[in-house]
């Protein structure tokens, strides 16, 4: 009991500092804004600055890499992403396991991917757009946002389960990834939401949503698990901490998050970007990181896929 004491004290003046999200993405993006809405939240709720710190490179490996080696008290947190559960596999670093070195504290935001395609491409359902690249090999090109992307493995996992060969392109960032799909150099791409609300309104064709169940955005687009069964795509965020936070810190952390993600105003802007709140308990979101990261593993070793 006496052991206990210090790390509930601890819990109860937590924080007592500022407190730094560290985030491996650029400022601008849905997850840029998602994480600075949450950053507000917490800050009101918890009496003192969440600050985001965009630590941009490698795919996110900076950031997380700051964070497994920052100090164990909950003031410096990682915005956990997509990416993390990609790079354990695709660009294994022997300093850092992301499941070993960063301990789950809440669910953030779940967002989905739409699958567009340029109107040249004759295919105006999902079924007819498989029946032309089984017909076409290698005819298809597919941008994404870089190499282990959302929209390059939600590409890869398809080609797996459709059982069609289609061709990767990666591009330095979803604008150019984009640019490529209206200007006809590219036939097909594997959008995140925002981006994908930009192409269609340029006249790009919607055939399918990646998330198991329809978006209630574009509730009209089928999910491509209603033709592929168990195929299921989200670009995901989260909040982790170094592997020796208390866990009372944790449970916190984790209450506060909570809170803010069902607040109208956090509901509301998320939707606006396409997404959702995802609330989670620290083991929910624990158990979301490992399996993504053993599905994307599984995929990389599939496809052969190597980090650019």
């Amino acid at each position: 009991m006496a052991s206990a004491f210090p790390r509930l004290a601890s819990a109860l003046d937590y924080p007592a500092r500022a407190v730094r999200l560290i985030a491996g993405f650029a400022a601008g993006g849905a997850a840029d804004v998602c994480a600075r809405l949450l950053g507000q939240q917490l800050s009101a709720r918890l009496g003192q600055q969440f600050i985001v710190e965009n630590r941009t490179g490698a795919g996110g490996i900076i950031a997380t890499e700051e964070v497994a080696r920052a100090a164990p008290d909950g003031h410096t947190l990682l915005v956990c992403a997509f990416a993390n559960a990609v790079n354990t596999s695709l660009s294994p670093r022997p300093n850092f396991n992301f499941l070993r070195d960063i301990a789950p504290v809440a669910g953030t935001v779940r967002l989905p991917l739409i699958l567009l395609v340029n109107p040249t491409v004759p295919a105006t359902s999902l079924p007819e757009l498989i029946a032309y690249a089984k017909a076409n090999p290698g005819k298809l090109d597919f941008p994404s946002a870089g190499i282990g992307s959302s929209e390059h493995m939600a590409g890869e996992l398809f080609k797996l389960m459709a059982g069609v060969d289609m061709v990767h392109v990666p591009f330095r960032g979803g604008a150019p990834a984009i640019a490529a799909l209206i200007a006809g150099q590219a036939q097909a791409y594997f959008c995140a939401m925002p981006t994908s609300l930009s192409g269609i309104k340029a006249g790009m064709r919607a055939l399918a949503i990646t998330t198991a169940t329809r978006s209630n955005a574009l509730p009209e687009l089928p999910t491509i698990s209603e033709l592929l069964p168990g195929y299921d795509v989200s670009l995901w965020f989260g909040i982790g901490a170094p592997k020796d936070t208390p866990s009372e810190i944790n449970e916190k952390l984790n209450k506060a998050v909570n809170a803010s993600l069902a607040t109208a105003d956090f509901a509301k802007r998320v939707a606006d970007l396409g997404g959702v709140p995802m609330p989670m308990t620290p083991a929910a979101f624990g158990k979301l990181m490992a399996d993504e990261t053993e599905k994307w593993g599984n995929v990389i070793r599939a496809a052969d896929l190597k980090a650019g």
